[in-house]
């Protein structure tokens, strides 16, 4: 047996299931990116025309190149939306499965709340939770080890960010009790 003939095989025991239902399709999600940036071009070209799309006797005006990039962009989706419905008709493939949308929220979710909870508790104290929760949540790690590296990790952050490079970073009640 030659080395090339050896192959590692591992199994990822959280592994979405192959016969998870279907959450949305290819189709429909490419109907809805088309709408999309069709109202987004629709909007970038009215501002842009708003301000000004034409060439006067100084040049072209302040929205001249941006709004024929609107239409550009405007032409390409609605180039991708018949495209796209025509295409809808005949097959439709999955996009994502159920499974698959758990394992994705699972990360979203999260991180939506770490954005947050930034907001109101400051970086340090959300990256302590953020941390903490992903390894004893997600990664089912004991919850000693969880906090543990979240702790660490969080103290190497506000060691590197706030006193070794002294780094505006949003803060909260927490680091106002420490005098930070």
């Amino acid at each position: 047996m030659s080395k090339t003939d050896l192959e590692i095989v591992v199994d990822d025991p959280t592994a979405p299931e192959d016969d998870s239902p279907s959450v949305v399709s290819s189709g429909t999600i490419e109907i809805i990116v088309c709408l999309l940036l069709l109202t987004l071009a629709v909007t970038l070209g009215y501002d842009n025309w708003r301000t000004g799309a034409s060439w006067d006797a100084t040049g072209p005006e302040p929205g001249y190149f941006p709004f024929y990039l609107s239409i550009i962009l405007g032409g390409g989706s609605l180039y991708g939306l018949i495209v796209a419905l025509v295409a809808h008709r005949k097959a439709a493939e999955t996009f994502v499965t159920r499974a698959q949308a758990r394992r994705v929220m699972a990360v979203f979710v999260p991180t939506l709340l770490f954005c947050l909870v930034t907001q109101f508790l400051g970086l340090y104290v959300a990256s302590f939770l953020l941390i903490a929760g992903f390894m004893r949540l997600v990664g089912k790690i004991a919850l000693w080890k969880s906090l543990l590296t979240a702790l660490v990790f969080t103290a190497i952050m506000f060691v590197t960010f706030d006193i070794a490079f002294d780094v505006i970073m949003p803060k909260g009640p927490l680091e106002a009790a420490f005098g930070h």
